[in-house]
């Protein structure tokens, strides 16, 4: 299920490659039917960056397991985590999939410093308190000393839901209840508002508003066979950004002032990456990164910019690492005015192998990866691996970057010109899913994945260079395949494309006559087919040329 991004490769297809990518993609039952698509080769430059990363596993004796929790951070730097399974990877089957016995029922109290942890059930809770925040993928956000709780899939006496509420919790009360094994139950408040019930979205502050982005409402079991299978169940994309402001007296809990932006097609994400960013006008907001699932059910490769005027898809950007959901880092450099945003680990559809090349799983695989993206002052933005560093194992997934408060802005992000030169720690990774072998949901029995302790320490290096990063830059359209390899009267192509576009196809004889010519638009970013006739061609071999107005990349046939 690889493809390798190199120039000039010809497949065999044995069936229609639409046909093929759609079954596979849309019901990711059967990893017997392949799809090779030929991709395009990628240029690498040299590093550009002011600073290396390094990363150093460090253990915290009782840490507990856990992956998809929320957290919040005391005054004195202690950790609160809460939410999350102890379990790996979901299983496949309804029955043994999100199981109530892998759910994270406890919240903890990690010293990082102090390598010290301590814990209590949340059983103690009343019981739409409890079953909230025993849930997975929920929404959080700290303000000030309160962490805000939002939705989350779970169970509760009715079954498998995504939670219609907002938890507020007061994290240094409940962080000093908690070592001190006291009551608990003062420290949580709660409303119910259906505008909350999101799994899988992502929630920032800005200026005062909080900004509900993208997610879904699941309400069900899950079941990979779709929806009108089994018990069945609810799946709704929000589509939407949902900001609005939370007024918290410190007993009373409303939202006010609320608002909804929709876009059905480009805000269709979940298990993404969003992290705030300074934009080079000045302007903050939040960067949506990645995620699942466009219309192919694939990752997006696109990104969305939110600021307090709205929205803007970026169509001309394309992301191919770091896809979903893992620890990130945005990194403004002032003197530069230029943003960089750290990925670590997680899942992939594409990656470097150990050769250099760029290779893609329609599978989207666990990856070691450690990638960035980076967006200049004139608004371009450029990605690349740093191949110099990885996760030491299929890490990442479901688990989160915890920074040291010192360096960062109140938006969380962190101010390169206040880091002093050479190696300084500025957070921590925590948890998250451990995989044995990067592609394992088709045989997934539970045992090929698990919850993880692991701590890392993330360290910078200002002022260090390392030329082997290595950084992408590639075209608009993304190689083609054709079928059949052998036509008698119509060839369709299918290719990538980064924005919608025209592009020119060309096909010339043995001789290098041009034989047939004609201008086709890229109706969709991403996948593309095109079916067109050739009756009129004699029997014999041709070369197809397609050309994006970069470079141009061919494909021979052999007309019957």
């Amino acid at each position: 299920m690889l493809y390798l991004i190199t120039p000039n490769v010809q497949l065999e297809l044995p069936n229609s490659p639409i046909e093929i990518l759609t079954f596979i993609t849309k019901k990711r039952m059967m990893k017997c039917l392949l799809l090779l698509l030929a991709l395009p080769s990628y240029s690498f430059s040299q590093n550009t960056l002011p600073f290396t990363v390094e990363i150093e596993a460090i253990s915290i004796e009782n840490a507990p397991s856990i992956h998809s929790y929320s957290f919040g951070v005391t005054d004195d730097q202690k950790w609160l985590i809460i939410g999350g399974r102890v379990d790996g990877l979901h299983q496949r089957q309804p029955f043994a999939s999100f199981r109530k016995k892998d759910n994270n029922e406890m919240v903890f109290v990690i010293d990082p410093i102090e390598n010290k942890v301590w814990s209590s059930n949340l059983n103690v809770l009343p019981t739409s308190l409890f079953d909230q925040l025993a849930s997975t993928n929920q929404e959080f956000q700290q303000r000030d000393s309160m962490l805000y709780v939002i939705g989350g899939y779970g169970k509760n006496e009715n079954g498998h839901l995504t939670f219609p509420n907002l938890t507020a919790i007061s994290i240094n009360e409940l962080a000093d209840a908690i070592i001190n094994n006291l009551n608990i139950r003062p420290f949580f408040r709660q409303i119910k508002d259906d505008r909350m019930k999101v799994t899988g979205g992502e929630v920032g502050l800005l200026n005062g508003r909080f900004y509900l982005v993208g997610g879904q409402l699941f309400d069900g079991s899950y079941n990979p066979m779709g929806s009108e299978f089994g018990p069945g169940f609810i799946q709704k994309y929000t589509n939407e950004i949902r900001s609005f402001e939370l007024i918290d007296d410190g007993s009373a809990l409303s939202i006010e002032n609320y608002s909804v932006i929709n876009d059905p097609k480009n805000l269709h994400r979940r298990d993404y990456n969003m992290a705030s960013q300074q934009f080079p006008s000045g302007e903050k907001g939040f960067t949506v990164f990645s995620g699942v699932f466009n219309s192919e059910d694939m990752p997006f490769l696109t990104t969305v910019d939110i600021s307090t005027e709205g929205y803007k898809h970026n169509a001309n950007i394309q992301q191919l690492l770091s896809q979903y959901h893992c620890p990130k880092i945005p990194i403004f450099d002032e003197s530069n005015n230029t943003m960089h945003t750290l990925f670590f680990g997680g899942i992939s559809e594409f990656q470097l192998d150990e050769s250099g090349n760029l290779v893609g799983d329609i599978d989207v695989p666990f990856v070691k990866t450690i990638s960035r993206m980076t967006r200049f002052s004139d608004g371009s933005m450029q990605e690349s691996d740093l191949v110099y560093v990885k996760m030491p194992a299929l890490l990442g997934s479901g688990s989160e970057f915890i920074s040291v408060d010192k360096f960062y802005d109140e938006m969380e992000i962190l101010q390169l010109e206040v880091i002093p030169s050479g190696r300084v720690l500025v957070g921590y990774i925590y948890g998250g899913i451990e995989s044995s072998e990067e592609n394992i949901f088709f045989v997934n029995d539970g045992s090929q994945s698990n919850a993880t302790s692991t701590v890392f320490k993330v360290y910078l290096n200002k002022g260090v260079k390392n030329d082997q990063e290595k950084i992408l830059v590639g075209s608009n359209i993304i190689d083609i395949s054709i079928y059949p390899k052998s036509p008698r009267k119509k060839l369709e192509i299918i290719y990538f494309a980064v924005e919608k576009m025209d592009v020119e196809l060309t096909i010339t004889d043995v001789l290098g006559n041009i034989v047939h010519n004609e201008t086709i638009t890229a109706e969709e970013i991403g996948l593309n087919d095109y079916k067109f006739d050739i009756s009129n061609l004699r029997s014999g071999t041709y070369t197809l040329f397609i050309a994006d107005g970069i470079r141009i990349d061919e494909r021979q046939f052999t007309k019957k």
